[in-house]
């Protein structure tokens, strides 16, 4: 077992070829978040062959990336189907020889994964539970970069940083787009009746707090102003369950809107990659949309920007968030007032003006 100060021995000391099993599990955000790390370690060791095990509904999300090289799943289900699926993942993972596993999750999941992936070492960052499980226990993320926040990214790439990845600038996070999702997308935009050359923005109204969804009504408005003002087609998108909130806007709208409902995510990717604009929460599609080098506005509220907001977008971003002494909170419900000031305080103005900067900004080879 190596001792805690030898961590950052354990990635310079892979052999050739070494096979790494990087436990991150979801959301979508995270997901996304982790790929300036994955392009570190690429850039510095094209070698090392980069296994990420992530939930099936995400897959998608990486499976175009060239800088990972095998997806694998958790298993799922329910009851005895799920600890089938669950074995059967295991026996998966360790026929493949890993030399190091890295938990980014811990969820027990993750830790159960971790445990019998086979791997020769296993890491984990301290504050995780079943601390057993690893030889090297990674740090707080802000004493490994010796700052007194961080950024969800900055979180993920440190503990690579603490095994002995070389300390440098974390890039920018980003997607790819399949060629066979952006085949799908011509189609569809088509017949959302978008022509190919056309420019359009995306609006995705919804997020997985209330706290969080700015209302449907003002969606709509600004959905009205771009289309109406600006003369900008606008796609509203929603996932699975939250067509509901797609009724409102539209109802609000007081027209037809065009409705991208419950897309697969590889097929979101590819209408966000030829957005002119993304208006969103603070949620996993403003995520998807900043590291496909779109240019965007997300709405904050509950949340904090400084650890969640885009990292590092390559296009003109703006976050729209008005300051509250009880940000952040867990965002389930209001912790402080009878409603959730930080999301309803948020104006049309606000948000309208941060657009209009966006659009100003945005060069024409952006377009």
């Amino acid at each position: 077992m190596p001792r805690q100060d030898s961590a950052a021995s354990l990635l310079p000391a892979l052999p050739q070829g070494a096979r790494i099993l990087i436990l991150r599990l979801r959301s979508i955000g995270d997901i996304v978040l982790l790929t300036p790390a994955l392009r570190l370690l690429k850039r510095w060791r094209p070698d090392l062959l980069l296994t990420v095990v992530v939930e099936g509904r995400f897959r998608e999300l990486l499976e175009a990336t060239a800088d990972v090289d095998e997806i694998l799943e958790p298993g799922s289900g329910s009851g005895w189907g799920k600890v089938r699926s669950r074995i059967a993942a295991v026996q998966d993972i360790r026929k493949r020889g890993f030399a190091l596993c890295v938990n980014l999750h811990g969820g027990p999941t993750s830790a159960f994964l971790a445990r019998w992936s086979g791997a020769r070492w296993k890491a984990g960052f301290g504050h995780f539970r079943q601390r057993g499980i690893y030889q090297a226990l990674i740090p707080d993320a802000r004493v490994i970069l010796n700052q007194p926040s961080i950024h969800t990214a900055e979180h993920q790439a440190s503990a690579f940083f603490h095994l002995g990845l070389p300390r440098e600038e974390i890039p920018p996070a980003y997607l790819t787009v399949s060629s066979a999702a952006g085949t799908w997308w011509d189609e569809k935009r088509r017949s959302l009746g978008i022509p190919q050359g056309q420019e359009y923005a995306v609006l995705h109204p919804t997020a997985l707090y209330f706290t969080k969804q700015w209302a449907s009504e003002n969606f709509a408005a600004l959905g009205n102003y771009l289309e109406r003002e600006m003369g900008v087609p606008v796609v509203y998108a929603c996932g699975s369950g939250e067509m509901a909130i797609l009724d409102r806007a539209q109802q609000a709208a007081g027209a037809t809107i065009r409705r991208l409902e419950s897309p697969r995510l590889g097929h979101f990717l590819a209408a966000l990659a030829g957005a002119r604009l993304f208006v969103g929460n603070d949620s996993g599609p403003a995520h998807m949309a900043a590291a496909l080098g779109r240019p965007g506005v997300v709405i904050f509220s509950s949340s904090s920007s400084r650890i969640w907001g885009p990292w590092r977008p390559r296009a003109p971003w703006r976050v729209v968030q008005n300051p509250y002494d009880c940000n952040p909170c867990p965002g389930d419900r209001c912790y402080r007032y009878e409603h959730p000031e930080c999301i309803l305080s948020v104006t049309f103005e606000q948000v309208r003006s941060a657009v209009e900067e966006i659009l100003t900004q945005t060069p024409p080879a952006q377009r």
